[in-house]
This record gives C-alpha cells, sequence and structure tokens, in this order.
C-alpha cells in the first residue's frame, strides 16, 4: 500500500529538494500532486514540509488527531525510503513552550493560560484538562477546538489524540496558583508524569 506514495515521492524527489526554488504555480501543483498521491494512500492524512536546514528538510505525516488513521502513518513512516536530505515524521511533534497560536478569530498564549487535570474515574487512562482563558467565550466550538489545537502544539498529536479525554474551558480564576491551576506551559512536563505514573 505505501510503495505507489513512495515511488512518487522518489519520483519526484529533485523537485521537493528545491522547493524554494521552484515557480510559484509550479511549487503549488507539486504540493497538491503530493496530497492526491497521499489521498490515494489513505483519505485523511495530511503533510507538511518544514523550512530548508543544513542538513535538508523535514517531512511530518499527520492524521489530525484520528486514532483510526495513526496505523497509517506509522506505517507509511516505517517504509520510508532512505533519501540523503529528506526526515520523514510520524504525527505532529510538540513545538516547545510560550506558543502563540492563532485559530480562527482567536489567539491563544500558552503564558497566559492555566490548566487543571480532572480525574476521570470511567477512564483512568485519560486526562481531563479544564483551561483557564482570559475572556473565554460561552459554549463556542471554535473556541474550544483553538485550545486544542494549542494543546496539541504544546504535546504533540499522539500524545494529544491518546491521553486527552475530556477538554473545558473556565475564566482565569482571581489566584489560579492557590485554587490548583498549573501554568499552561507546564503541560508538557505534567502528560510525561501522567505516562509513567
Amino acid at each position: 500500500m505505501t510503495d505507489k506514495f513512495w515511488k512518487w515521492f522518489c519520483d519526484n524527489n529533485e523537485h521537493l529538494t528545491m522547493l524554494d526554488d521552484l515557480d510559484e504555480n509550479v511549487a503549488n501543483t507539486l504540493l497538491e500532486d503530493m496530497q492526491k498521491a497521499l489521498d490515494d494512500y489513505c483519505e485523511g492524512l495530511t503533510y507538511e514540509i518544514g523550512d530548508q536546514t543544513p542538513n535538508g528538510r523535514t517531512v511530518t505525516f499527520s492524521a489530525e488527531g484520528d486514532t483510526d488513521l495513526f496505523k497509517y502513518v506509522t506505517d507509511l513512516v516505517e517504509a520510508a525510503p532512505d533519501l540523503d536530505w529528506w526526515e520523514f515524521v510520524a504525527f505532529k511533534q510538540p513545538k516547545g513552550k510560550g506558543l502563540k497560536v492563532t485559530f480562527d478569530k482567536y489567539r491563544f498564549d500558552t503564558k497566559k493560560m492555566y490548566f487543571m487535570e480532572l480525574e476521570n474515574e470511567e477512564s483512568p487512562d485519560m486526562v481531563g484538562l479544564r483551561v483557564a482563558l482570559e475572556n473565554p467565550v460561552e459554549d463556542d466550538d471554535d473556541q474550544l477546538v483553538g485550545v486544542y489545537v494549542t494543546i496539541e502544539a504544546l504535546i504533540g498529536e499522539f500524545d494529544c489524540a491518546t491521553l486527552i479525554g475530556y477538554l473545558d474551558v473556565c475564566p482565569i480564576p482571581a489566584e489560579p496558583l492557590k485554587e490548583g491551576f498549573k501554568k499552561m506551559d507546564d503541560l508538557p512536563e505534567f502528560i510525561e508524569w501522567f505516562k509513567n505514573r
């Protein structure tokens, strides 16, 4: 199943390597063709090509958080050819701390956010999170999705999809740390603790 995609990639390897030097229309067509080749392998997967570095480029394949498609991502990356200048990565990776994420009309700054663990007796292997925001909007799905996207950027796609079982938002209390909240930038350490507890 993966062979056809990797054959397409190898056939177009030279052009993909020189992506920045291509005419914009040629580059866009090439990237669209790559998405079509990926769709032929498994619909629902996406990819992101990183910027050129002295060591080459990274291609990150994602299931956009759909755990039913995770196997297709891992199979694809495991079958990747060994090509100079390319690194192939399964799932969106954590982007570090102090993030500013834009989603729809919302802007999320992890330095101004807090979280609290919510225990779930029915699913002890999953984490519930209450996220405290400045001026949250009640019952706004876009805002909730934006918070999820921010969490995914902090802890990575795999952990976000497999460990976060529940999410809600609330206003930031007057003294969040005294009321049991932790700083949002501490979430990666908390998730590592949760996985190893």
